[in-house]
């Protein structure tokens, strides 16, 4: 499956939609980035003056891309799955927030499998920014159903 296949597979759109490109992506990881645009509707109000992104989008934007793009791969990998009807809910987060993501900023995220299973995946998360530093790193677990 290749970045745009998967990326169309996603149940999201604009505004809400986190994924701009998927790198690489096998059996055991991922790798996708997305560019956050400053004129997001999130920016108006978080803070005044100061616009930071939020945790809870980075962490949408982690789980777009290590969690749900990542099991629309993997669940592509097997036989008979109808991937137009993929049902995706995240079911646990532990992330923490090293650094800010400020507006215009591009972000890289990496995640590898820790397990995929009865259609739960685990994966650990790392998000980092065109410096290379390291902005977001931790576990995310969602149910993928085809």
């Amino acid at each position: 499956m290749k970045s745009k296949e998967i990326i169309s597979k996603l149940p999201y759109q604009e505004p809400f939609l986190y994924v701009k490109t998927i790198d690489e992506v096998s059996e055991t990881s991922i790798k996708g980035s997305y560019t956050f645009k400053a004129s997001s509707w999130f920016y108006k109000g978080h803070f005044k003056n100061n616009p930071i992104t939020p945790g809870v989008i980075l962490t949408e934007c982690a789980a777009q891309i290590g969690l749900a793009s990542f099991g629309i791969y993997l669940l592509s990998q097997e036989k008979d799955v109808n991937l137009e009807q993929v049902k995706l809910a995240m079911t646990s987060t532990h992330v923490e927030f090293l650094k800010p993501v400020l507006p215009g900023d591009k972000v890289i995220v990496e995640a590898e499998k820790m397990y995929f299973r009865f259609s739960k995946l685990k994966s650990s998360v790392k998000m980092y920014d065109l410096s290379g530093d390291l902005v977001l790193q931790g576990e995310l677990a969602g149910v993928i159903l085809p």
